[in-house]
This record gives structure tokens, C-alpha cells and sequence, in this order.
């Protein structure tokens, strides 16, 4: 069960494009017109067109689409990998465009870590010197070095393989190792652009139940890039749906199958479990009171469906503090769900 998260915005973009062109990518004047006509006369073409988001402290906040949607470039725009052509994306506060080489090396040193489909290992160097590496090039005492590697060997799952080579791996021991070492720094924000899409099904779910258990004990700001709307539901606190450059919907997994912005978002939503998605706290009625022991608002309809459908007056429904938030009813269940399934 993923955590409510309303904390403040540790990321923030506002109006951020990125423009390609054939003369490699500059940052345009605010003068600059950016419809498709005025881009296509300078030979240029738009991958991210005036997006707006926060990403909250301690969310795991989801952008997806299909491929050529702009999601990682987006994210590249995020850690100043790939610069915003226009707009702004600030990371705690602090405009990242403004900021020096030496400035920006340091906040991606100590506030960002980052994991890639590419799993991008050494391989010359061991499982545990790969995980070290962060820290060997950051210059910190051995001791350390030894202590925080070992941590986090344990943390992922990796004991008894420190001094396998990257070759002597599977693809989920690499990826163990890629996100054991975005982890060594201790970062506060955690990018992490399609990380378990080149791996089969079941390594890819065991891989989602470890991120949500890394993130239940470490409570870290997570950006995750997946074309997969399925892993998207699993993951996500708050997902935003790209299209074409664009930001489509930013909303919670249940709202987007509740109410999608568009064809093109229903499409995503269309073939999905709601039972597994859908909260008791979504369906609950405020003016219903219920009667019997209170739902978490936050509990899936799947899991307490046996309770909703035993009683004809509600189930109580109390948030993370223990108010009442309503009743939900095996009526409102069944309307959401007929809803659902009346979708083209």
C-alpha cells in the first residue's frame, strides 16, 4: 500500500520546452514564437511543449507515454542532463539552469540519483566496487566507503555476490547493482527513466515490489520515466501522461480510470483491474456514515470487497488520521465499475 504524500514540492517545472533543431539545441528568447509553423520555418521541432508539474517530497510521481512521447526527455530537462530550451525546473528551490558546472556537479552528487534501462556497469569492477564508485571518486575515507557498500549490498539483496563481475550476473543482479549504487550517496531525489523495462515479466515485478520497499524504508522523491501503464499503477503516488511533448493529465492512479482527460488517456486505462486500483477513500460517500469497523481510505476495493458488499447501509470509511471521510456502499462500487467498463 503506497503512502498518502502531500508534502512540498521538492521539484518543480514551469513552462519547460525543449526544442531540437539541426544546429543542436539552444536555449530560445522568450520572444521566440514556438507554434509549429514558427519552429518547422527555423527547422526546428519541439520534444517537450510548456510543461507545468510539481513532484512532491516523498511521492513517487510517474511520467509515461508512448515511445516519442517526450517522457525522458523531460526528465533529462529535470536533472539538467538535456537544459530546458525554455521555462524553468527548479530542484528544492534552486533554479538548476542558473547554476555553474561545479554547482551543478555538486547537487547531482548530493541530492540526485539516477538509474537508467541501460544498466551502464564497469565491468572491470566487481559488484561492490561498482557500488563504491560514487563514493571513491567523491573522495570519502575507506571505512566509509566499506560500511555504506556493505549497507547497501544488504538493502538490495546482493549478499554473497560482492566480488562477482557485472558478467556473472543476471539482468536483475544488474540491475540491483545500478540501483544499489544511485543509492550510495544517500540522494534525496531518485530518477529513474524505464530501469526494469528490458527485463521479462517476473524479474520486472520482483524489481517494482523492491522499489516500493526501498522507497517504504528510505522515503525518498522519486521521478520514474515507463511507457507501461500497468507498472505506472503499481508504482505511482500521482501520474502525469505525455503526449506529443505535452503533459495530457497529472492525476492519482484511480482518478485517471475514474475520469480521463481524453480518448487518448482512456486508452491507457482501458484494459486495466479497477478492483486494484480503485480506494475505498475514492468511492466514499460524505454523507453516508455506514455502520461497522472503518475502511482505510486508502485500501483497495479489492481487498475489502467482501466487507463493502455484507452490508446495506456503507462501510465507514476514516482517513490516514482516523477522521470520518463517509461511507462507501456496494452501490457505488458497482456504479464506479459500470462506469468503467461502459468506457470505449
Amino acid at each position: 500500500m503506497k503512502p498518502d504524500v502531500s508534502g512540498p514540492a521538492v521539484i518543480r517545472c514551469r513552462g519547460v520546452w525543449k526544442i531540437f533543431g539541426r544546429s543542436g539545441v539552444a536555449r530560445l528568447d522568450d520572444r521566440d514564437a514556438l507554434d509549429d509553423a514558427a519552429l518547422s520555418a527555423k527547422g526546428l521541432s519541439a520534444a517537450v511543449r510548456d510543461v507545468t508539474l510539481d513532484v512532491a517530497r516523498g511521492e513517487i510521481f510517474v511520467i509515461m507515454g508512448l515511445s516519442g512521447s517526450g517522457k525522458s526527455t523531460l526528465m533529462r530537462c529535470m536533472t539538467h542532463l538535456g537544459p530546458a530550451s525554455r521555462g524553468e525546473v527548479l530542484i528544492e528551490g534552486q533554479e538548476i539552469a542558473g547554476l555553474s558546472s561545479d554547482e551543478l556537479r555538486i547537487i547531482r552528487r548530493d541530492k540526485m540519483g539516477m538509474v537508467f534501462q541501460d544498466f551502464a556497469l564497469m565491468p572491470h569492477k566487481t559488484v561492490q566496487r561498482n557500488i563504491a564508485f560514487p563514493l571513491e571518486v567523491a573522495g570519502a575515507p575507506p571505512a566509509i566507503i566499506a560500511a555504506r557498500t556493505a549497507e547497501l549490498i544488504g538493502l538490495v539483496g546482493l549478499e554473497g555476490r560482492e566480488q562477482y563481475y557485472p558478467s556473472e550476473l543476471s539482468g536483475g543482479q544488474k540491475q540491483r547493482v545500478g540501483i544499489a549504487r544511485s543509492l550510495v550517496n544517500n540522494p534525496r531525489i531518485w530518477f529513474l527513466d524505464e530501469p526494469f523495462s528490458a527485463l521479462d515479466p517476473i524479474i520486472r515485478y520482483e524489481l517494482q515490489t523492491e522499489l516500493l520497499r526501498l522507497q517504504k524504508e528510505l522515503a525518498k522523491t522519486v521521478v520514474f520515466v515507463t511507457h507501461d501503464f500497468d507498472e505506472a499503477i503499481r508504482l505511482a503516488n500521482r501520474i502525469a501522461i505525455m503526449r506529443d511533448g505535452r503533459v495530457i493529465q497529472i492525476d492519482t492512479p484511480e482518478r485517471l480510470v475514474l475520469a480521463p482527460a481524453d480518448d487518448y488517456v482512456r486508452r491507457f486505462t482501458r484494459r486495466v483491474d479497477r478492483l486494484a486500483i480503485l480506494t475505498v477513500g475514492a468511492l466514499a460517500d460524505p454523507s453516508q456514515a455506514g455502520e461497522g469497523e472503518p475502511l482505510a481510505a486508502s485500501a483497495l476495493v479489492r481487498d475489502v470487497l467482501g466487507r463493502i458488499l455484507s452490508t446495506s447501509r456503507g462501510t465507514p470509511v476514516v482517513d490516514a488520521a482516523g477522521r470520518l471521510r463517509g461511507a462507501v456502499t456496494k452501490e457505488a462500487v458497482a456504479a464506479a465499475l459500470s462506469v468503467c467498463e461502459a468506457l470505449p
